[in-house]
């Protein structure tokens, strides 16, 4: 589950991270009284305006512009809100900007100059151990710092059974280049970042920059937070941060009803049950010619209630021409399940417009072919994968 930035902030800030402080608003009133307060509480005269979407390079887009007056707050806020962002990880469409965060201006001047660094800290899956991942190199451009000069990017594992261990926090701030108040504020400032991560619940907390302000301070100006969706029911308080309107809606859908629903972008509409076998269907569509236009769980109960839902869904893309159902009858049977396709696919009427396959293997699925084929229905029945997929490219050809 993706967090906005202001939300990743409110986490970072109660597990003591110095932030970039910044107060939410959604419309330009209430954007110059949010200037207004933050000018009191901080005393910063300058504001920075952020679109407030999930998506990285709103800077690029046109997303985050500096207000140096309270008119230029209003002004600057009325365009972001209800613009429609397009950023290098939006759809060519952009997503549309509901809220606005004005935060305090921190690149004041010092006895030193600011410097930007880049920081994450995500799970490395093949030693299983977290990372932090750190750069001097941070600011707008880390993408392009990772392809060209890949030995600028430094990683730090921690093992599980340890934590984070206080020489590691103080050799991150020895590779960043840092001294005296500097380096002993990044090493709380990993510490504490380490912290947020592990006791959220989090998979990823990255943030671009973190900021060495010019009197020494080390602080979050900006923050990309996901929460393990597995955690959520033990982090109620995270859970309610959900903004479904940056969601893709089918996805939204499927969840309220119970599936395992991820969107793609391909012709072949997939219903499976088991996460393996939905990975190994498609790559079977791949290997006929087609490109999978979903993963789509349904689990172990295939009723036609489930079964119709699950349709529904998938021919809410309209990019689907043809829909391939492989179903391992272990714990349901096979013939309950082409039951549940049948009662699924006569319930719906007109609405199903594209051809559908259907492989059943495992109980009873000699008699689920049977009821398949006799149904009279547009659906092809096969038990084999290699007959599924030649139906498939059949189909798509």
């Amino acid at each position: 589950m993706n967090l906005h930035e202001y939300q990743g902030k409110e986490i970072l800030a109660s597990f003591g991270v110095r932030i970039q402080r910044g107060i939410v608003a959604h419309n330009a009133q209430e954007a110059v009284d949010a200037a207004k307060q933050l000018t009191q509480e901080t005393g910063t005269g300058w504001h920075v305006i952020k679109a407030q979407v999930h998506a990285g390079g709103r800077g690029k887009g046109g997303g985050v512009k500096l207000a140096k007056n309270l008119k230029e707050v209003e002004e600057i806020s009325g365009k972001i809100i209800g613009m429609n962002l397009i950023t290098p990880q939006t759809s060519a469409e952009g997503k549309k900007v509901h809220q606005v965060l004005v935060a305090e201006d921190v690149y004041y001047p010092g006895n030193s100059e600011t410097s930007e660094f880049y920081m994450s800290v995500l799970l490395n899956r093949g030693t299983a151990r977290n990372m932090i991942m750190y750069s001097t190199e941070g600011g707008m451009d880390i993408e392009e710092v990772a392809d060209k000069t890949p030995h600028l990017i430094f990683t730090e594992e921690v093992d599980p059974a340890t934590g984070l261990l206080p020489f590691q926090a103080r050799k991150i701030a020895f590779n960043l280049g840092l001294s005296g108040m500097a380096f002993k504020e990044m090493t709380k400032f990993v510490t504490s970042l380490y912290k947020a991560y592990s006791e959220s619940d989090a998979s990823l907390f990255e943030i671009n920059p973190v900021l060495k302000t010019s009197d020494d301070k080390i602080m979050a100006v900006d923050a990309k937070v996901s929460i393990d969706d597995n955690a959520l029911y033990r982090r109620k308080q995270y859970a309610e941060m959900r903004d479904l309107r940056e969601e893709n809606p089918i996805e939204v859908e499927a969840r309220a009803v119970g599936l395992n629903y991820v969107d793609l972008d391909g012709n072949v509409g997939c219903m499976v049950n088991g996460a393996g076998l939905a990975m190994a269907t498609m790559d079977l569509i791949k290997m006929a010619g087609g490109e999978p236009a979903n993963f789509l769980d349904v689990g172990g109960t295939a009723d036609a209630k489930r079964v119709e839902e699950a349709f529904r869904i998938i021919l809410k893309d309209p990019n689907v021409k043809a829909i391939l159902v492989n179903i391992f009858g272990g714990i349901v049977r096979c013939d309950r399940v082409a039951h549940g396709i049948v009662d699924a696919y006569k319930n719906m009427g007109d609405a199903i417009k594209v051809p559908i396959i259907v492989r059943l293997q495992g109980t009873n699925a000699e008699i689920a072919k049977e009821i398949i084929d006799n149904s009279g229905l547009e659906v092809h029945s096969a038990i084999q994968f290699q007959e599924a997929a030649d139906k498939v490219k059949a189909l798509l050809n």
